[in-house]
């Protein structure tokens, strides 16, 4: 069933969305759906990519107008101790950071500091960069709950005893 007529309901709900739904129920299709809505290098593709689609009919005015990233964090390994979580986790933000510059290339000719100790000054970097462009950032984060989980679930396996260190704080 095709859903894109929500998305205006979408915009109507605030700046922060949170979908809550059981594994498998189109979390991850809906976000790839708003990447390509809202992505402003899809904006030659909107006709072929929702033409026949009812937001394709109506779309709002927000439609191809952002610079999206996204984040799926099942691309992070949530085992070992803290440090090899954060680092993983560090690797994986400051991959995708790196990739988003390389795609928005035309938009932002010099790419932002990427710090491999700190994804959060890398991820500061970008937004200044960003900025300076007068674009807005739209910020995608699939898979935070398996992440979230699995975190949670290591931390029983260890005898109930929370992660700790720099990265838990």
């Amino acid at each position: 069933m095709e859903r894109t007529d929500q998305i205006p309901l979408l915009e109507d709900a605030g700046k922060q969305l949170l979908f809550l739904r059981p594994r498998r129920f189109g979390k991850s299709l809906l976000l790839s759906m708003l990447e390509n809505y809202y992505d402003l290098n899809q904006a030659d593709r909107f006709e072929q990519l929702f033409g026949g689609l009812a937001i394709g009919k109506n779309p709002t005015a927000g439609h191809n107008r952002y610079l999206v990233l996204k984040w799926d964090f099942s691309g992070v390994n949530p085992q070992g101790d803290s440090e090899e979580i954060k680092r993983d986790l560090y690797r994986y933000l400051n991959d995708r950071i790196s990739d988003f510059s390389d795609y928005y290339q035309a938009i932002l000719p010099d790419s932002p500091r990427v710090d491999p100790q700190d994804a959060l000054s890398s991820f500061r970097s970008l937004l200044a960069f960003i900025r300076k462009t007068g674009h807005l950032l739209y910020l995608l984060i699939d898979e935070y709950d398996n992440f979230a989980n699995e975190l949670l679930m290591e931390a029983s396996r260890r005898g109930g005893e929370p992660l700790s260190g720099p990265f838990v704080r």
